[in-house]
């Protein structure tokens, strides 16, 4: 539904290698690199960190990334922490959302509520 989503940060280099990291374990990767942006994506630039003189304070924004199953769920959770990122909610289903609904959420270097979800994994995946 959505073209891109973007977000700002006031650290661009620990927030750069905390997606690089995080979104290379669903299958994304830079896609347009600029001094003060980042394009990440599949194919085309759909996430985008950016940043600007005076950036300040951001309130906390929640963006989730879809995962095509349960362990890559849990890989992306391994690779946040890893970089010292809170575990906000640890992988598990989520059945008050829907029966196959299977998340974790993070806490990324800015403060955001990140979320990789599979919305078709089953309790066993």
């Amino acid at each position: 539904m959505l073209d891109h989503f973007g977000i700002n940060v006031a650290d661009m280099a620990t927030a750069s290698a905390f997606y690089d990291k995080v979104l290379g374990v669903l299958g994304h990767r830079r896609i347009m690199d600029f001094d003060v942006a980042i394009g990440y994506g599949t194919t085309e630039p759909d996430f985008w960190i950016s940043t600007f003189d005076g950036v300040g304070a951001n309130r906390e924004m929640h963006v989730a990334f879809t995962a095509p199953d349960a362990a890559t769920v849990r890989a992306f959770g391994e690779a946040a922490e890893s970089l010292g990122a809170e575990i906000l909610h640890a992988p598990r289903l989520w059945p008050e959302y829907h029966e196959h609904y299977y998340a974790v959420f993070v806490r990324d270097t800015e403060g955001n509520n990140v979320e990789a979800v599979c919305q078709t994994a089953d309790e066993g995946d």
